[in-house]
């Protein structure tokens, strides 16, 4: 092979990969936005926070059993028992009840900042008070300015968001203190993203469904239309519960993990965006600042984004 071809096709190689990568990751970004935005348009339309966790678990549990099973040594086995229950609790229907709910008292525009920006803080003071991870000057920034834009986006005129919105509030932050803990664990275990989604899912799936039999109804479900039913089933169980985990993890093979990074801190602004069709909800000034904000504070503090602070730290 003639040296110009070969150095085009070295060349060739690593772009496709990056823009492969790249395409995962925005299906990712995409995928958990749409998670965010559908819960809140679920919930105006007349569902209930536990029919959101049985769209989540019941399709995601049927997807995930069959590779579960096949891998099972490989997985349950390794891990154990009350790790994956352990997992199941901070990553299962406590997460998801908690978000819903979240959203019977505040609008997309707080659970799409406020929940990805708990994650991340939590994640870091766990990490650092814990597993001794140092707190760089960069990450202390970028905490701080994600602190600015939730409390710009919580000091909103209660007369334009509702005079419980802080109670919602508490619930998104509740619920990224869940992720949070679940993501810490996963590292500290060294469980893949896979794997734990399909202990979580199964786990989470052989108790709400049997419960939601059991104890609910299929109303609501059935009063919003078979095409509204199918879409929430698709957003919440097969894309949020599975497709995006599968294609965030592509991401990371393929740009590796601190560039891939920069994708979650995309979702809080890309669910604003596309939640404005999908839910019908307008963002306030004071809470598109604040979600501006939030969003740069997330790439200050994950690094993707590096600033220069005097004496070059």
């Amino acid at each position: 092979m003639p040296i110009a071809t070969t150095a085009r096709a070295q060349t060739a190689a690593p772009d496709a990969s990056l823009m492969r990568g790249v395409g995962y990751g925005l299906a990712a970004v995409v995928m958990w936005a749409g998670y965010l935005s559908f819960a809140r348009a679920g919930i105006r339309i007349g569902l209930a926070p536990q029919d959101i966790v049985f769209l989540r678990f019941a399709p995601a549990a049927a997807l995930t059993l069959p590779w579960l099973i096949r891998f099972r040594h490989a997985s349950l086995l390794r891990i154990g028992v009350p790790r994956s229950i352990l997992l199941a609790l901070t990553a299962g229907p406590l997460f998801i009840i908690l978000g819903a709910t979240g959203y019977t008292f505040a609008p997309l525009a707080h659970g799409a900042v406020v929940q990805p920006a708990t994650v991340t803080l939590a994640a870091m003071a766990i990490a650092w008070l814990f597993l001794g991870e140092r707190l760089t000057a960069g990450r202390a920034l970028g905490i701080g300015v994600i602190i600015v834009g939730l409390v710009l986006i919580a000091s909103g005129d209660p007369g334009e968001t509702g005079e419980a919105t802080w109670v919602g509030d508490l619930l998104f932050a509740a619920a990224g203190l869940c992720w949070a803990v679940f993501t810490v664990l996963l590292k500290r275990w060294n469980v893949g993203g896979l794997a734990a989604t399909a202990i979580v899912s199964v786990l989470s799936g052989a108790l709400v469904v049997p419960s939601f039999i059991a104890l609910d109804s299929f109303e609501r479900l059935a009063a919003i239309g078979i095409g509204t039913l199918l879409v929430q089933i698709l957003v919440q169980g097969v894309c949020a519960g599975f497709l995006a985990v599968v294609a965030y993890g592509r991401a990371v093979d393929a740009l590796g993990a601190s560039r891939a990074a920069l994708f979650p801190a995309l979702v809080p602004a890309v669910a604003l965006v596309i939640g404005i069709p999908i839910t019908g909800e307008l963002p306030t000034s004071m809470e598109l600042v604040g979600a501006v904000l939030a969003t740069f504070g997330l790439t200050v503090a994950i690094g993707v984004l590096r600033v220069r602070l005097p004496g070059g730290r």
